[in-house]
C-alpha cells in the first residue's frame, strides 16, 4: 500500500497536480455563473470536475512525453520523472491514456455534444507540447487551450455557447498566457540555444515581460466587463480591484535582472489570484441585490 501511495505521489508531481489550482478556480465560477441559466445537480457538478481533472492530467502526461528529450538537455528541467527514469515513457503514455479515456467518459456522462467535443479538446490540449518548436505564439496557444474551460462548463450544462461566458475564458486564457511568458524568462538561454521559440527568446526579457503585463491588463479588464455581463453585487468588483493589486505585485516581484522570484510569482502569487476570483464571483453572486 506504501509503494502505490508513493507511486501516485510520483505521478501528481510528474503532471504537476498542484498547479491545478490555476484553472480549477476558473471553472468552478463557471458553475457559479451558470447557475443564473439552468440549475445545477451535484452529479453534474461531480463530472465537470472529473472531466477537467482528467484533461488537465492526460495534457500534462502528454506534454511530459513530448518533451522528455528537450527536459533531459535543460539543467532546470533534467531533475524531472521521465528524464531520471522515476517513471519510464511506457508508464507515461499508459497514465496519459487512462487520463485521457477518464476526461472522454466524464463527457460522455454530461452529454452526447460534449462526447464528441472532448476529442477537440484533446486535440488543442496536446498540440500545444509542440507549438514552441514551431511558433513564439505557444504562450497564448496554450491559455486558448486552457481557456477552454469555462466555455466547456457553459456547454455541458446549457447545451450551447453564449457571449458572455467568452469573456470569463478571455480572463483565463490572458491569465495563463501572461504568467507562463513569465515563467518562460527562467529558459531564455536554453529556449535560445536550442531554436525554441518562446515571446523571451523572440523579443528578449524586458519586453517579454512587458507583453505579460498587457495580458493581465487584459485579464482584468475582462473580470470587470463579467460585472456587466452577469446580474454581480458591487463586492464583485472590490474583489477585482483587489486581483489588479495582486497581478501589480507579480510583476513587481520579477524583473529582468532579477528572476530569483519567479517562482514566488508564479506559484503563490498566481494561486491567490485564481482562488480570489473564484471567491468574487461566488460573493458577487451569493450577494446580488443585497449588496
Amino acid at each position: 500500500m506504501k509503494a502505490l501511495f508513493r507511486k501516485v505521489i510520483v505521478y501528481l508531481r510528474m503532471i504537476k497536480f498542484s498547479h491545478t489550482i490555476f484553472a480549477l478556480p476558473f471553472a468552478l465560477s463557471s458553475i457559479v455563473l451558470v447557475q443564473t441559466v439552468k440549475p445545477l445537480d451535484w452529479t453534474t457538478v461531480l463530472w465537470i470536475i472529473v472531466a477537467m481533472a482528467g484533461a488537465r492530467s492526460a495534457a500534462m502526461g502528454f506534454n511530459r512525453l513530448a518533451d522528455a528529450m528537450l527536459d533531459a538537455k535543460n539543467p532546470r528541467t533534467a531533475t524531472r520523472e521521465i528524464p531520471k527514469g522515476i517513471i519510464s515513457s511506457m508508464e507515461a503514455t499508459l497514465f496519459t491514456i487512462l487520463a485521457s479515456a477518464l476526461f472522454v467518459v466524464a463527457s460522455a456522462m454530461l452529454s452526447n455534444l460534449c462526447f464528441w467535443l472532448s476529442f477537440l479538446v484533446l486535440l488543442f490540449l496536446f498540440t500545444y507540447s509542440y507549438t514552441k518548436r514551431v511558433t513564439w505564439f505557444a504562450h497564448i496557444f496554450l491559455g486558448f487551450a486552457i481557456g477552454l474551460a469555462p466555455m466547456g462548463v457553459w456547454v455541458a450544462v446549457t447545451g450551447v455557447l453564449t457571449a458572455e461566458i467568452t469573456v470569463l475564458s478571455i480572463a483565463l486564457m490572458s491569465y495563463i498566457a501572461g504568467f507562463d511568458i513569465l515563467y518562460a524568462c527562467q529558459d531564455f538561454e536554453f529556449d535560445k540555444k536550442m531554436g525554441l521559440f518562446s515571446v523571451p527568446a523572440k523579443f528578449g526579457i524586458k519586453k517579454a515581460m512587458r507583453i505579460s503585463e498587457a495580458l493581465h491588463i487584459i485579464s482584468v479588464i475582462s473580470l470587470v466587463v463579467i460585472y456587466w455581463l452577469f446580474p454581480l453585487s458591487p463586492v464583485y468588483l472590490v474583489f477585482v480591484g483587489i486581483i489588479a493589486i495582486f497581478f501589480f505585485v507579480e510583476h513587481k516581484l520579477v524583473n529582468p535582472d532579477n528572476l530569483s522570484k519567479i517562482n514566488i510569482a508564479f506559484f503563490h502569487v498566481n494561486s491567490i489570484i485564481s482562488i480570489l476570483v473564484f471567491v468574487a464571483i461566488l460573493l458577487g453572486s451569493l450577494f446580488k441585490g443585497v449588496l
